[in-house]
């Protein structure tokens, strides 16, 4: 006996397909959208537009023309505005495809990030997916900015080039932001690995975490099970130093409470301009300003006059005119004594034997008989 429903109805059997045995070529083709399927234009006309900047004009007006032909083919049109900076595409009578319109979209906001055009025409594709990841508002300091930007680079592009291979996506990092290109569940991945890098978390934990999963997923016996226990846990090292706590100060316990700022007008009235009339009030404005600029005159004409001033020279130490006038007194003395001296000497030279002076007479036959022989 067939079992019936509440209502009395036989109950349908379940005719559940198991997606697990049939191949991806086969759902591509059950999934893939062709020019019969949309039997009339579309009701509306959808447009989306972006900027690019002035660095990427030179390159876009080369591409533009194959970028028409790749559009055109499935009903979509563009332009490119050089006055205004921008790239718009708008869907025409002839689009088929009610969703090639977004991945126009995402073409040209890949063309306006310096993306290549052979790489951006791959987001076409069903497959392939693209996401422009915002990173100059994470980090407020330009020079950390620039310091982490430049981690996701690495030494040479070699930390770039690991994220590309172990993700499967193509990254661009210009200016800003990160272009990145591939499938759903990597581009979760590339995000996440951006944004913790802009969060101070280095790229490379990440890395070998990713290593760890790629070789997990080679095991089948691992299918179902959790891979916790394999994957790293990094533990954070940077230690936050205790600032010194400022000593509190005590609060005075008024009973009154403190008198109000006073305001415009009542510093007028406490100095009686309020009650002058505008004429008074002009001339008293006039004389302060005549004060003013006295005041900065005399200012700037001391500046100048300080430029001519000479410089205080270095004082010469004082000798006391007592002491000078015994030194000056005593070199005389000391000078007479010594010429004294000197004629005393020629004195006793003169009082010598006058025999010293007169040739002896036998000393000088004596030198004759010597010449004789």
């Amino acid at each position: 006996m067939a079992k019936n429903n509440k209502d009395g109805e036989p109950k349908k059997k379940s005719t559940a397909i198991d997606l697990s045995t049939i191949s991806e070529e086969d759902m591509k083709k059950a999934l893939a959208f062709t020019p019969e399927d949309m039997p009339g234009p579309l009701l509306e006309e959808s447009s989306f537009a972006t900027l690019f900047p002035k660095y990427r004009e030179n390159y876009l007006r080369e591409v533009w023309p194959l970028v028409t032909k790749t559009l055109e083919k499935n009903g979509v049109s563009c332009k490119l505005d050089l006055v205004e900076g921008s790239m718009t595409v708008n869907t025409t009578r002839k689009t088929w495809d009610p969703y090639f319109i977004l991945k126009a979209r995402d073409m040209i906001k890949l063309l306006a990030r310096s993306v290549p055009f052979p790489q951006a025409i791959k987001v076409l594709d069903d497959d392939i997916t693209c996401d422009i990841i915002k990173v100059g508002n994470l980090v407020q300091n330009k020079e950390r900015f620039v310091k982490r930007r430049q981690r996701l680079l690495g030494p040479n592009g070699n930390t770039l080039k690991a994220i590309e291979l172990l993700t499967e996506c193509y990254v661009m990092i210009q200016g800003s932001t990160v272009s990145a290109m591939g499938g759903h569940k990597n581009l979760a991945s590339v995000r996440r690995i951006v944004e913790d890098c802009m969060k101070n978390i280095h790229p490379i934990y990440h890395i070998k975490e990713l290593m760890i999963r790629k070789e997990l997923a080679k095991d089948p016996k691992l299918a179902n099970e959790s891979w916790d226990r394999f994957l790293p846990r990094f533990k954070k090292r940077n230690v936050k130093q205790k600032k010194p706590k400022a000593g509190k100060r005590e609060k005075k316990h008024e009973v009154f409470p403190p008198a109000p700022t006073p305001s415009k007008i009542d510093l007028q009235l406490a100095s009686g301009e309020y009650f002058l009339k505008p004429d008074e009030k002009k001339a008293r404005d006039v004389e302060r300003k005549k004060q003013l600029a006295a005041e900065n005159g005399a200012k700037k004409d001391a500046e100048r006059a300080s430029a001519f001033v000479a410089p205080v020279e270095a004082a010469k130490p004082k000798v006391k005119q007592g002491e000078d006038e015994s030194d000056k007194i005593e070199a005389l003395k000391q000078k007479f004594k010594a010429q004294a001296q000197v004629k005393d000497k020629k004195r006793s030279a003169g009082d010598g034997d006058i025999s010293d002076y007169v040739a002896d007479s036998t000393l000088s036959k004596k030198k004759k008989k010597t010449k004789a022989i």
